[in-house]
């Protein structure tokens, strides 16, 4: 499940000269309500890099509501890198990780670099020359993952969406218009299937403050319910 914020004019949340905050709070509280029915969160390294976020579960109410279930707490945390260049004092390897340890995909180059800049913050997950996401998520599947929370970037994705693995997309719409040119997009330039012809399943508008949530599933499946 692919979770965005967006502008009117379809930017995201990294502008420049400074960062603009799309969701309002009540968005933001139905995105750790979304978290807290996943079993895990992926997000790409330049998000990492960019947002340092902790991408925990911010209630205490949920937190106690998933140890209720039987769930860890805390999602099981993932990050893609090809190149392996992540900062070991970033926030996530240190919040909501008592349970078990952030899962970090990446190439066979990158797993050298991060086995010495990492040591035992993360698991690391090579998977060979390149990173490919249809293997990245069978892994996930054997590892008991469930439903997976795509939080971004852009070039994550761009790579779900263009090799048709993305079964829902939460795109919430804020009203703003950001007008840069050099504001990042949702999504790459990318070879989507069907292109533009194929129509995605509209299945929810929620209107959330100023925010308009809408709820697709890219795949237009009918199999889906």
């Amino acid at each position: 499940m692919l979770s965005v914020a967006v502008s009117v004019d379809c930017y995201i949340d990294d502008t420049i000269p400074e960062r603009l905050y799309l969701s309002n709070d009540a968005d933001f509280d139905r995105v750790d309500q979304v978290r807290t029915e996943s079993d895990a969160i992926l997000i790409g390294a330049e998000t990492l890099r960019r947002d340092n976020p902790r991408l925990i579960i911010k209630t205490e109410e949920r937190l106690a509501a998933r140890a209720a279930a039987g769930k860890p707490a805390h999602l099981q945390k993932v990050v893609v890198t090809a190149s392996g260049e992540l900062d070991p004092a970033a926030r996530s390897w240190h919040h909501g990780v008592e349970e078990r340890k952030p899962i970090v995909y990446t190439t066979d180059t990158g797993a050298e670099k991060l086995h010495h800049q990492l040591g035992e913050l993360a698991d690391i997950a090579p998977l060979g020359d390149a990173v490919d996401f249809a293997v990245l998520l069978d892994d996930l599947g054997d590892r008991g993952i469930g439903q997976l929370m795509i939080e971004g970037g852009t070039s994550i994705h761009t790579a779900v969406l263009s090799a048709d693995l993305a079964d829902e997309l939460h795109l919430a719409v804020a009203p703003l218009l950001v007008g840069q040119a050099d504001a990042p997009r949702f999504v790459n330039p990318a070879a989507f299937p069907g292109g533009s012809r194929r129509r995605m399943q509209l299945v929810d508008v929620t209107q959330i403050g100023d925010v308009g949530l809408l709820r697709y599933r890219p795949k237009n499946d009918s199999t889906h319910s």
